[in-house]
């Protein structure tokens, strides 16, 4: 008796169907997207009971011809391929032809068809039962087509049994939706949840162009999410170089290493969260991927790579990034409900994109810091040529620069009426206990200034023209506003107020930045001394490894680590910076390998002993209980718009918190 035999064809459409229609939301996703593939202009989306008991999709594409219709219900019957080698570049969201008759043999379906051009004024309305046809008909509707799939999974009960609460899948449909129509902002999306809408988004205009497809980007976040989320613009490009295959025994085996022979382009665009917005899961990331909605997790690892120093741990970035590359580097085929993709070179990829977060963050800050320098109230702004990010020379001393506190006073709030009548505050030294007998080594304390500190911009002509020429849309740096000294809370949080309203700043984490970025600074500007091991040892790594070390092993030795080849997977370690100690020579090894792969080549050489430099900062940065007076606080404050990343400590915790004029308001009960 043959034990093999080849399974009916309504048992097949079911196995397949439970490949692709996983839960309503796929059916929803499944249909979408073949109206976007269509050229649909406006899509309809109406949903019952969580998609259990009704899912209808209605769009305005090119619509089918009655010969298409029913050959749309054939499996692997499709408009968006016709060759193998199509499959290397597709460019459509939908491509397999599985999902309509995968849909149909587990639903009641109706497909009602127009053709956009059809001569003939009568649609094509199909209605299937579990698979079969039950009845084709003509019908009246407008062109276009309509997906009405009701009772799902009424044939199969134990896939039925598994579905969640309504609720549940009703929260489903909406976050594919959601990421459907940030893909495309073009198109205008209807939603209905039980005859009731849940958002009604318009198309918006989009000519193309690189700032046109920004602007319609931020007006559909706006409708989706509300337009107080505080976002940086990303438009990075770059070419991306063909490499052969990641794996070496591929490159042994005589494979073919390039797909194409010249560099393909690569773009990144989209919308990011400023210094200090980020969420405790990764649940407001959107990637999508030549307009393709996907998880890669090379890609949230990058986004999280490029604020690097600018996040706590546990925290993770938000942000809407739309990355485009050639069709031909990227295989959709690899996932039944093509939620994942897959890179030729990935490698190259995360780097491009940390690359490109990186220097969106750094940009935030850089342009206007060029303009800003310190000014007083009573005082003129008086022209500046330009700063440089990078520290001055006197702030970098052979030794770690030290911050040196006045000692035995204290910075209080005094006030002193106007002639007007009204009240200026301004800082003045008072003692908080007997005052000390001066001595020779304690420096005296500079006086502070008799008018309000202004930390100012050269470009600035008052307090309220620097907010006022930032565009709307875009978040002002709040280094880049006028500032004014109010004084210190608690010996640790600097009070200091802006036109937009409270400013406070940790002086512990603000200090520890500028000492960190100096340090780094001083570390890239040369060679790093090598402290040799009394002991030299041997690590012996897999062949990836070995292959990762080997091309990395000029930066190291540049840095201090002194390891050099001593076999075919063998390495000998006989050197360490003297920062760095590693009781565990395999370990240390180990653990670098992994750090720097995941960091990236460009940005290796500011991975190595960054715990260390952030630990030894940490140290030597001011204390909470240490009294500063005006002059020094003015000076950190400076020193701080000159840092890279001035908004966060090394940790990642902010330097600087910001409470609007709105937000005191609500606090105080003034508004609602």
């Amino acid at each position: 008796m043959n034990r093999i035999r080849l399974l009916p064809e309504h048992v097949a459409n079911q196995i397949a169907a439970g490949e692709v229609v996983e839960r309503p939301a796929s059916v929803v996703k499944e249909l979408v997207e073949n109206a976007l593939d269509a050229g649909a202009a406006r899509l309809t989306i109406e949903v019952q009971a969580g998609g259990r008991s009704l899912i209808r999709v209605t769009d305005d594409g090119v619509g089918m011809s009655r010969d298409d219709a029913l050959l749309c219900l054939e499996r692997h019957a499709t408009s968006k391929i016709r060759r193998a080698e199509d499959l290397a570049a597709v460019v459509t969201m939908g491509f397999r032809g599985e999902a309509i008759p995968s849909i149909a043999s587990v639903s009641r379906m109706t497909l009602t068809t127009r053709e956009r051009d059809s001569e003939s004024p009568a649609a094509t309305q199909i209605m299937i039962q579990g698979g079969k046809i039950a009845e084709v008909r003509e019908a009246g509707a407008p062109s276009g087509t309509t997906i009405e799939v009701r009772s799902l999974f009424y044939n199969l009960p134990a896939r039925r049994k598994f579905l969640r609460t309504e609720e549940t899948e009703s929260a489903h449909i909406h976050h594919y939706l959601t990421l459907a129509a940030l893909s495309h902002p073009g198109v205008a999306f209807n939603f209905l949840k039980d005859s009731r809408p849940v958002w009604q988004l318009p198309a918006v205009g989009n000519s193309g162009l690189p700032d046109s497809q920004l602007t319609a980007l931020r007006e559909r976040m706006k409708a989706l999410f509300g337009g107080d989320q505080k976002v940086l613009a990303v438009d990075f490009t770059a070419e991306l170089e063909p490499s052969g295959p990641d794996d070496p025994a591929e490159s042994q085996s005589g494979q073919p290493a390039k797909p194409n022979a010249r560099p393909s382009l690569f773009r990144l665009w989209g919308f990011i969260g400023a210094p200090g917005v980020a969420r405790s899961t990764r649940e407001d990331q959107h990637v999508f991927v030549n307009r393709r909605p996907v998880e890669n997790r090379g890609i949230n690892f990058a986004l999280v790579e490029g604020y690097h120093t600018a996040l706590m741990k546990g925290r993770y970035p938000v942000g809407c990034l739309f990355l485009e590359v050639d069709p031909a580097l990227v295989d959709v085929n690899i996932h039944p409900s093509k939620r994942e993709v897959k890179f030729h070179n990935e490698r190259a990829i995360r780097q491009l994109v940390i690359q490109a977060v990186r220097e969106t963050l750094l940009q935030f800050h850089t342009p206007a810091a060029s303009h800003i320098q310190l000014v007083t109230a009573a005082q003129p702004v008086p022209a500046s040529p330009p700063i440089s990010l990078a520290p001055p020379a006197s702030h970098a001393p052979a030794e770690l620069p030290s911050f040196t506190p006045l000692t035995g006073t204290a910075l209080m709030i005094a006030s002193r009426p106007k002639t007007e009548g009204s009240r200026e505050i301004v800082p003045t030294l008072a003692p908080s206990s007997p005052p000390a007998p001066a001595s020779q080594s304690s420096p005296a304390p500079a006086p502070l200034p008799t008018a309000p500190a202004v930390f100012t911009s050269a470009h600035t002509t008052s307090v309220t023209g620097a907010a006022s020429s930032a565009p709307a849309s875009e978040p002002t740096p709040l280094l880049h506003v006028p500032l004014r000294l109010v004084g210190v809370v608690g010996r640790l949080y600097v009070v200091l107020e802006s036109d937009r309203g409270l400013v406070l700043m940790d002086q512990h984490a603000a200090h520890e930045r500028i000492l960190f970025e100096q340090m780094l600074a001083r570390t890239e500007s040369g060679s790093v001394p090598t402290q040799r091991l009394l002991l030299p040892e041997t690590v012996e790594l897999s062949v990836r490894d070995a292959q990762f070390l080997r091309e990395q092993l000029p930066v190291l030795n540049r840095l201090g680590v002194s390891l050099s080849e001593f076999g075919e997977r063998t390495f000998l370690l006989d050197g360490l910076p003297p920062m760095v100690k590693a009781p565990d020579a395999r370990r240390f090894v180990l653990e670098l390998i992994d750090e720097l792969k995941g960091a990236g080549v460009e940005i290796n050489s500011q991975r190595l002993g960054e715990h260390t430099i952030a630990k030894t900062v940490c140290r030597h940065a001011v204390k909470a209980n240490d009294p500063l007076h005006g002059a020094e606080l003015e000076n950190l404050v400076n020193d701080l718009r000159q840092c890279a990343m001035p908004y966060t400590c090394p940790h990642g915790r902010p330097t600087l918190i910001e409470m609007n004029h709105r937000e005191l308001e609500k606090k105080f009960g003034r508004l609602a």
